[in-house]
């Protein structure tokens, strides 16, 4: 098994988002997605406003993400993206103040497995792989690294 480079997502987020509350699981927040783009070896394109963030911080500052966004490749095609992930906070012991500083890459845990469907038969391949991301926090939302996993 190895991990191959699938395409690098740039998502921009509305801020500030909503604030739901701490409630039994953690304190919740949902954060639309008002737009980003996309680019691959394979596929490229924009990330349409459609979408959000569900996310849960937790009393350690740990985040589980519950993402849904819709993609449009250039050349037409509908892709819905969704993934869960983690991300622990880069400095535990900061106050949890939902401003953003922007990360780099293995700066902190923050992990996803994205999961896509199509009906466009261009892209029905995407439809069967497991993927697995690596994100980061930039300064109008964030930005993912997908890989596809295949086989050696």
């Amino acid at each position: 098994m190895k991990l191959e480079f699938l395409v690098e997502f740039n998502a921009v987020l509305r801020r500030p988002g909503t604030q739901i509350g701490t409630g039994p699981s953690g304190t919740r927040m949902v954060v639309d997605v008002t737009g980003g783009n996309f680019e691959g070896p394979r596929l490229k394109g924009e990330l349409l406003s459609s979408g959000g963030d569900w996310w849960v911080r937790d009393a350690k500052g740990v985040t589980r993400l519950d993402v849904r966004v819709t993609l449009v490749t250039d050349d037409g095609a509908n892709i819905y993206l969704q993934y869960v992930g983690i991300r622990e906070a880069a400095d535990p012991s900061a106050p949890q103040t939902g401003e953003r500083q922007s990360t780099e890459y293995g700066e902190q845990y923050f992990m996803t497995a994205p999961r896509f469907e199509t009906g466009d038969d261009r892209y029905a391949w995407l439809n069967e792989l497991i993927c697995v991301g690596e994100g980061r926090l930039t300064d109008d939302g964030v930005a993912y690294r997908v890989y596809a996993v295949v086989n050696d």
